[in-house]
């Protein structure tokens, strides 16, 4: 597949972050449940902004995120996202082109403004994120450019996007081209409240073929399976997926291909854990890249950990430092 111009596709949603630090009392006044991800009207998202205290404003979404980080190792990206041609619209297309990444998709020119999702952030390091959509929502087939999915190794997606059905359609246009180029889908399952509205759905992509890869976490894959067991959850996937990637915490993540299991330790933290929002994103990115470039699951695996081990150092859900360099020196590269 040396003829791809780009390792990772990423369709997503197109959204500006808005982090603040909080204390769980203030999750408990707004009724939010901690660690989760809360799909939010606009009115409440005004109401929401004036209560929390100083914000950080940056150009997120999770899989946007991801992209930022695969341009960080020196990958090639691009992304499929919606914004209103508005000044938020603005600032999220200027900063993900800004980092190398290939961002075509229109703007809309009416209907709801650009996408922002609150982030709380308590002392513990875990995010508790309220997400208005907005234009979002506005993402169909007609947005997926048949030439740029062939272009790319491996199409991914966030589960966040498949609650408008017109994504839902924009993705699977994605996924069939993709494999008529003889590419790859990876599907990540980004939440364990996405999963409980989306099983069933997510269940039939990751058994009929649809998905080559996906990815989740400990919560969300024991979401899938409706099971308390992590052990039970792995094997369920290891009979419904062709390979899943699944990180475990603190206890690094586990390749699961069939029969065959990896367990990749996490790497270590420079410091505390600040902030754990865009773990999963960033692990994701050096996964892709890995897998994209052909560098074997325990590598790609590799890769990921060290992403994710960075991005919870601090603040922000993007990388601070080149993570190319980062894994030169760490001999991943």
């Amino acid at each position: 597949m040396s003829d791809a111009r780009h390792d990772v596709l990423g369709i997503g949603n197109a959204i500006v972050d808005v982090i603040a630090r909080t204390e769980d009392d203030f999750l408990v006044a707004e009724g939010l449940v901690k660690g989760s991800m809360a799909l939010i009207d606009e009115a409440r998202a005004e109401a929401l902004y004036g209560r929390m205290g100083p914000a950080t404003e940056s150009s997120g979404g999770s899989a946007a995120n991801t992209l930022a980080g695969v341009g960080s190792f020196g990958g090639r990206g691009a992304f499929v996202g919606k914004v209103k041609g508005d000044v938020l619209g603005d600032v999220f297309a200027h900063d993900i082109r800004a980092i190398g990444v290939d961002f075509r998709t229109r703007p809309a020119g009416e209907g709801a403004a650009t996408a922002r999702c609150f982030v709380l952030v308590t002392p513990d390091g875990e995010r508790t994120m309220s997400t208005y959509l907005g234009a979002c929502q506005a993402l169909g087939p007609d947005d997926i450019d048949a030439e740029t999915v062939a272009a790319a190794k491996i199409t991914y997606l966030e589960g966040y996007l498949w609650d408008p059905a017109d994504a839902k359609l924009a993705f699977r246009k994605a996924a069939d081209i993709a494999h008529g180029a003889g590419r790859k889908v990876a599907l990540s399952l980004s939440d364990s409240f996405c999963v409980d509205r989306y099983r069933a759905e997510f269940l039939e992509l990751i058994r009929g073929g649809t998905v080559d890869l996906l990815f989740a976490n400990d919560s969300e894959l024991k979401s899938l399976y409706e099971t308390g067991d992590i052990e039970a959850a792995l094997q369920a996937v290891a009979k419904d997926a062709k390979l899943a990637a699944v990180t475990l915490g603190a206890d690094g993540c586990a390749m699961v291909q069939g029969d065959a299991r990896l367990a990749v330790p996490a790497a270590p933290v420079d410091g505390a854990i600040v902030d754990k929002t865009g773990a999963g994103d960033l692990f994701a990115a050096g996964f892709l890249l890995g897998h994209a470039r052909d560098l074997g699951l325990a590598r790609s695996a590799e890769l990921g950990a060290l992403a994710a081990a960075e991005v919870i150092s601090h603040v922000g859900a993007r990388p601070l430092v080149n993570l190319e360099q980062l894994a030169k020196e760490r001999g991943l590269l």
